[in-house]
This record gives structure tokens, C-alpha cells and sequence, in this order.
């Protein structure tokens, strides 16, 4: 596609959603973590611990996701792309997928094993696909990056 895709939502030339993908994604990871270590150790920390990290991730992933949907919306470059479509419903999935993960830890702590950590698997392979439609924007489209023509 030759339209521009370059970053619509930006602070000094820095694309706002790849700064902030970085954090609900390690989050995510760390929850998959604490429900892990829960399970080896039956050490209560690892559930106090989870609740924070998977709403954290929620919260994280919401801000990022507010970001990553302007760009979409803003940026016709962007908006064309199957491939920018793919990447925002895997996410949004991931969203819904991180908010049950942190509502069922909520309601209830003892649900931490079994379905914590099974939401934790799922919200990790969702990570994983999101995060591979993401990489192929940036590295294979040059989505978000600024090219200086003088360059």
C-alpha cells in the first residue's frame, strides 16, 4: 500500500502504541508466572501477587489498546491492512481474556488453580498472536516508523 502509515498519535516523533505494548505484554507473562509459582510452591504471596499483575495487565493493555485503535482509525495506511484488523481483534481478545483473568481472581482468590491459570495460558498464546501481527506491521510494513526521505 502506498498510502502514508506513519504514527498519527505520537510524542516527539515516538509511536504512543509501541511504547505502551510493552507492558501489558510483560505483565501478562508475569501473571502466567505468579499462577506457576503458585501452583509449585502453595505459597499465598503468588495469588496476591497474580491479582495485582493481571490487573495491571488489563489496565496497561486498555491504555495501549486506546492508542493502538486511534492509530487504526486515524491513519488510512493503517486501516487498509488486513493485517492492522488481525492484529487489533487478537488484542481485543487478549483485553477480554486479561479482564476475565483479573475478575476471576477478584471474586474469587482460590480460583487460581485451575482457571487463573488456564486464562493465563490462553492470555499468553493470545500475546503470542497478537504480538506476531503487531511485529509484522512494524518490521514488514514499516507501520508507525518514521522514514526521513533525507536519509
Amino acid at each position: 500500500m502506498e498510502r502514508d502509515a506513519q504514527s498519527a498519535v505520537a510524542v516527539a516523533g515516538h509511536p504512543v502504541h509501541a511504547m505502551m505494548v510493552h507492558f501489558p505484554i510483560a505483565l501478562v507473562f508475569a501473571t502466567l508466572g505468579t499462577d506457576i509459582f503458585y501452583w509449585w510452591t502453595a505459597d499465598p504471596f503468588w495469588v496476591r501477587a497474580g491479582v495485582w499483575s493481571a490487573g495491571f495487565a488489563f489496565w496497561f493493555g486498555v491504555a495501549a489498546g486506546i492508542a493502538g485503535t486511534a492509530e487504526l482509525v486515524l491513519v488510512p495506511g493503517i486501516r487498509g491492512r488486513v493485517g492492522s484488523w488481525t492484529h487489533a481483534i487478537a488484542a481485543m481478545a487478549l483485553l477480554a481474556i486479561a479482564g476475565t483473568n483479573w475478575g476471576v481472581r477478584l471474586a474469587d482468590p482460590d480460583a487460581v488453580l485451575p482457571f487463573g491459570l488456564a486464562l493465563s495460558l490462553l492470555a499468553g498464546i493470545f500475546t503470542g498472536l497478537a504480538g506476531w501481527h503487531g511485529g509484522k506491521l512494524v518490521f514488514d510494513h514499516g507501520i508507525g516508523i518514521m522514514v526521513d526521505p533525507n536519509a
